[in-house]
């Protein structure tokens, strides 16, 4: 069944209180997807961020990012007074993200909502947190983890003591005991994310939107995932890595990508029959309705850096687990619900990959405009439905950003391939050839729908310090962009069949 969708990350949702959340503005962009008539909401890993406030740099695999949790839901719960959270001024302007102000003031207002929830923890709700700790047993390293974060002033595990640093037992048990109580405050913060959340994907659902996830290929270095399993990483004694992840230099860069993540130990994976990996996908697909897995080529091949290494040069290139990995994936967690994010370079090895595991691969229309007409990227040229379509991405710029950007040849013939006289008329035409091309899916973002330019770039990759911050507000969800999407989406045969009835949050 052909499907069509948007990209927007939950942090990118409008409100009052600094980024978005899974409170009512989520629920609006639910019945405003239903009335475009779409059946897709694809957002950004939900990881807690770290350092770069990157959804791809995350503490845990696992846990959610407490940023995304409604404030007012926890009034209507009674763990916090509306004027705790409301008269605090959260963001200068509504349309950008403000993280200083967000990690100065939301952990303080959430310590409030925590001691109540403490003084309540008796009845349903008791019993509703135990079973959520029982069945999350990554929460135990991962509150741990952070408690002691804390308590060394947010360094990296790697600058702890010793004994802590490397895991003794002794050290962790009498750490357990002393951290009890902030452990505990990290558990409260999962159990209200994962609540939320959980309650919000099964609204989706029930209006007929699948959401589309998330997940980084590589762990951040200063994670609980490294910390606890670090015998699964290419680390030393020490557990200083040996290797880091990246990308080697090319026409686009001189010092080619690093990016700076620890690389898997395949071999050891191997001999576990992959058990890290599925867990983490059975995790991920409790999560999703469907999963986007980043730098899916970095499983064919992966490019490793010696540590320490100031840019990419002197890396090399290694096999990766290739179709073994997805052989014991697919038998454990089940065949579909896979999108494989296969932009890069794609040798004769990584297509026999892509075909062996039969997920849908990644077609950018950015990619797409060479002036030969032969580019794979083109609608005209996809060999196979079973792709998706993206009109941009959130690594890209938009496609008015884009078109801004491009030679004056190669605008021409963008100009002359869409049928389009002026740029502003180009996010609508990149819309439209995705919507009628042949893909099985097709996405694009809000900032497209909108017709934005590069004031609305989420992300510019390889670098720090403005990024993930843009968001949308109110007033761009609109009607009439409902209109026009639903009506297209109905004569390119993507519309779903309409539910006779709606769950009402």
């Amino acid at each position: 069944m052909r499907k069509s969708g948007i990209l927007l990350h939950i942090a990118s949702l409008p409100n009052k209180y600094g980024i978005g959340t899974m409170g009512r503005e989520a629920y609006k962009f639910v019945d405003w997807l239903r009335s475009a008539g779409q059946s897709l909401w694809q957002i950004l890993p939900l990881s807690q961020t770290s350092f770069g406030d990157s959804p791809y740099q995350s503490f845990s695999i696992y846990a959610g990012n407490p940023y995304f949790i409604s404030l007012e839901t926890l009034e209507e719960e009674g763990l916090l007074k509306h004027k705790e959270y409301a008269d605090i001024n959260w963001c200068k302007d509504p349309r950008y993200i403000d993280y200083a102000t967000m990690y100065e003031n939301f952990y303080k207002v959430m310590r409030l909502a925590f001691v109540r929830f403490s003084k309540a923890m008796n009845g349903n709700v008791s019993e509703k947190y135990k079973t959520f700790v029982a069945e999350n047993p990554w929460l135990e390293n991962y509150t741990l983890f952070m408690a002691l974060k804390d308590a060394h002033g947010g360094k990296s595990w790697c600058e702890w003591e010793t004994p802590l640093r490397l895991r003794d037992v002794t050290a962790v048990y009498s750490a357990k005991k002393k951290y009890a109580k902030d452990m505990e405050f990290y558990a409260f913060l999962q159990f209200e994310f994962f609540r939320q959340w959980y309650k919000l994907k099964k609204y989706a659902n029930d209006n007929g939107i699948q959401i589309i996830g998330d997940i980084p290929i590589y762990c951040a270095l200063d994670s609980a995932d490294v910390w606890c399993e670090s015998q699964l990483f290419q680390l030393d004694r020490d557990r200083v890595p040996t290797v880091v992840a990246g990308f080697p230099p090319d026409a686009f860069s001189e010092d080619g990508q690093l990016w700076g993540n620890p690389i898997y130990d395949w071999d050891r994976m191997k001999q576990e029959n992959y058990r890290w990996w599925v867990g983490r996908m059975s995790f991920a697909k409790k999560l999703y309705d469907i999963v986007r897995i980043d730098h899916f080529i970095g499983f064919n091949s992966y490019y490793a850096i010696p540590f320490g290494n100031k840019t990419a040069h002197g890396g090399e290139w290694h096999d990766g687990p290739k179709y073994d990995l997805f052989n014991v994936i697919k038998r454990e967690t089940g065949k579909g619900g896979i999108i494989a994010e296969d932009l890069g370079i794609i040798t004769p090895s990584v297509r026999k990959l892509l075909k062996q595991a039969a997920y849908p691969g990644m077609k950018v229309l950015q990619f797409a405009f060479d002036p030969t007409g032969k580019s794979e990227y083109l609608p005209q040229n996809y060999t196979s439905q079973n792709c998706v379509v993206y009109t941009s991405t959130h690594d890209s710029d938009t496609a008015l950003g884009w078109f801004n950007n491009l030679d004056r040849k190669t605008k021409q013939f963008v100009k002359e391939y869409l049928g389009v006289r002026h740029a502003a008329e180009l996010p609508e035409a990149f819309i439209d050839i995705a919507w009628k091309s042949t893909a099985d899916m097709a996405m694009t973002t809000m900032q497209e729908l909108c017709g934005f330019g590069t004031e609305a770039r989420i992300n510019v990759p390889s670098t720090i310090g403005n990024n993930w911050r843009w968001r949308t507000l109110e007033s761009d969800f609109t009607a009439q962009s409902a209109a026009y999407l639903d009506r297209l989406t109905e004569i390119s045969n993507r519309k779903p069949p309409v539910k006779k009835s709606r769950k009402k949050r």
